[in-house]
């Protein structure tokens, strides 16, 4: 089997993130890899928490905590709701690691010596205020693309235009709000990207055709603009240092690399830090040195991340001139909005993952979100869309189907698999049509097509509703006791075959499940065609529980609830 590297983009350090975070990158890098582990592949699933650059020094500042300190509690926490969500991740790391500032040091020492980094002076916003240079996010303004008024030196949040400090309106710094500033001369490190625009092009090129059109657009239209030489450092506190030993000068003034540098080449570290905890068993480079024919490496984020996957960072791989792994797919995302207005983690617009938790368990979300996946376009969170679909598809399609068949043959036949009759013309005529919604579901699942993944396994469901309303068992046993086992049987093996196949969407719904039935040697990771023609994996004899209702359906009133609490429109 394939060895499979997956990685999401790394989650900023400030704050808790929204839904449409959770839906862009984690959750479908997560549904993917549980996915191919149950097909028996070699998987690796990679994250890790993004904390360097402005976002962290100012959330530390607002909470009068010290950058570091603050990082190691905000790691926990965003950790702690990760595992809440089940997301399965094989390490989840730190960009503050030991490990990623020795791995980015060596990637700028080695980009330094192929003529790809050069010192130059620029012109900086400085603040008197505040007695410091301001790196671009301590720099806020209007942009002057869209007029959004709190637009940050770097990228605009309304209309995601990349930005310079300098290019802002009425610019004001953001620690101390004073718009006494200045702009005087510092030296910092550039990336040549320029002299590596060929290269980049090239390598892109190998993936047209491959790429979703949502990644390779983008960066098509990144390279059509042209690569700029960019800066890689700021005057910061927090970061990977500049190596005294290449610049002793800007490690002197305590110049650290640009989070963006660093927060790509994370992804590295955090398998090391993987590896450093079991070296005996574990070799990070086995995972991402000279690996091209052996590893195929996946990519989940939002398309405001594609740009500098699909551009910078591999710009940076490729002027390192050593074969480090770059990305076989990357899986790109629209946005999720919220009543068609974005969620914001800065304007706290929306839904946030811990408050889903509050609210419902996560399987109801996971479900929720992959089945509107934004894939070939923004879809639009509302509460009204939540409640039908967790109705409809969860707890009418799903759940009902496997209470009543777990609970109507406890009643009619005690706590073991009735055994009834021999299969007939309609297990036959069901056994053809689940086979044929499994490969579809595999078919969709492989080419990571997460909405059309979803409506397969919900046309899984819907065709054990399906044999169950067609044979009618709580009709059949008046007259026919066996023929009404059997139904029962061969329901209770569609409900173990749903347990297995859907734990990728609802793992701890399948949990629940698969506990249902008392099997002596249950170690299926997948059903086979041959295994959901026959729908025998679950003999007669073996003894069952009714477990707890797998989703409750929610009311008119829980839908007045959320809506009061959060909003039912767009801000």
């Amino acid at each position: 089997m394939a060895r499979h590297l997956i990685t999401s983009a790394l989650p900023y350090i400030n704050g808790i993130k929204h839904l449409g975070n959770m839906v862009g990158s984690m959750l479908p890098a997560d549904v993917y890899s549980r996915y191919l582990r149950q097909r028996g592949h070699d998987v690796l699933y990679i994250c890790a928490t993004d904390e360097h650059g402005t976002p962290a020094e100012l959330a530390a500042k607002e909470q009068g905590l010290p950058v570091d300190e603050f990082c190691a509690q905000a790691h926990d926490a965003q950790k702690a709701v990760y595992d809440g969500f089940a997301l399965a991740f094989d390490y989840f790391g730190r960009s503050s690691s030991s490990q990623n500032v020795e791995i980015t040091q060596h990637f700028a020492r080695k980009l330094h010596e192929n003529g790809f980094i050069e010192e130059r002076a620029i012109r900086q916003v400085y603040s008197p205020a505040d007695g410091r240079f301001l790196p671009d996010r301590y720099v806020e303004g209007t942009c002057p693309h869209c007029g959004y008024d709190k637009a940050r030196g770097d990228q605009c949040e309304n209309c995601t235009r990349v930005l310079d400090p300098t290019d802002l309106i009425n610019p004001r710094s953001a620690i101390s709000g004073s718009t006494d500033l200045e702009v005087r001369e510092t030296k910092h490190l550039f990336l040549l990207q320029s002299k590596l625009q060929r290269e980049v092009m090239e390598w892109v090129a190998r993936h047209d055709g491959v790429w979703p059109h949502l990644a390779s657009s983008i960066a098509h239209k990144w390279l059509t603009e042209g690569l700029h030489d960019r800066a890689i450092t700021r005057d910061l506190d927090w970061g990977v240092p500049v190596p005294g030993d290449t610049w002793p000068e800007l490690a002197a003034e305590g110049k650290v690399f640009y989070v963006w540098f660093d927060a790509p080449i994370e992804y590295l570290g955090s398998t090391k830090e993987w590896s450093d905890q079991d070296p005996e068993n574990r070799d990070w480079k086995s995972w991402w040195y000279d690996v091209d024919d052996e590893v195929r490496y996946t990519q989940f984020m939002a398309k405001d991340n594609v740009p500098f996957h699909t551009v910078m960072f591999p710009a940076t791989e490729l002027g390192i001139r050593e074969p480090w792994k770059k990305v076989d797919f990357v899986k790109a995302f629209n946005w999720l909005t919220y009543y068609g207005g974005k969620f914001s983690t800065s304007q706290k617009r929306g839904v946030f993952t811990d408050q889903a938790l509050e609210i419902l368990p996560a399987d109801y979300w996971r479900y929720f979100l992959i089945a509107n996946a934004p894939e070939s376009d923004d879809s639009s969170f509302t509460w009204e869309h939540f409640t039908a679909t967790v109705n409809k598809d969860l707890a009418d399609t799903l759940g009902n189907f496997v209470n009543r068949v777990l609970s109507f043959s406890k009643k009619r036949f005690g706590e073991e698999v009735p055994a009834g009759g021999e299969p007939g013309e309609a297990e036959a005529k069901l056994g053809e049509e689940i086979a044929r919604l499994l490969a579809e579901y595999e078919s969709q699942m492989e080419s990571l097509q997460f909405r059309k993944a979803a409506a397969a396994l919900r046309a899984l469901w819907s065709a054990g509703n399906s044999y169950l309303e067609e044979k009618a068992p709580w009709l059949e046993i008046k007259t026919n006791k066996d023929g009404a086992a059997l139904t029962l049987r061969t329901a209770m093996n569609l409900i173990h075959l749903y347990a297995v196949v859907s734990e990728p969407f609802i793992p701890t719904t399948s949990a629940a499940m698969r506990q249902a039935f008392s099997l002596k040697d249950d170690t299926a990771t997948w059903v086979s065609a041959d295994e959901a023609r026959s729908l025998t994996a679950v003999p007669a004899g073996t003894p069952f529980t009714v477990p707890p209702v797998l989703f409750a359906k929610l009311t008119d009133e829980d839908l007045e609830a959320y809506k009061e609490r959060f909003g039912g429109e767009a801000a």
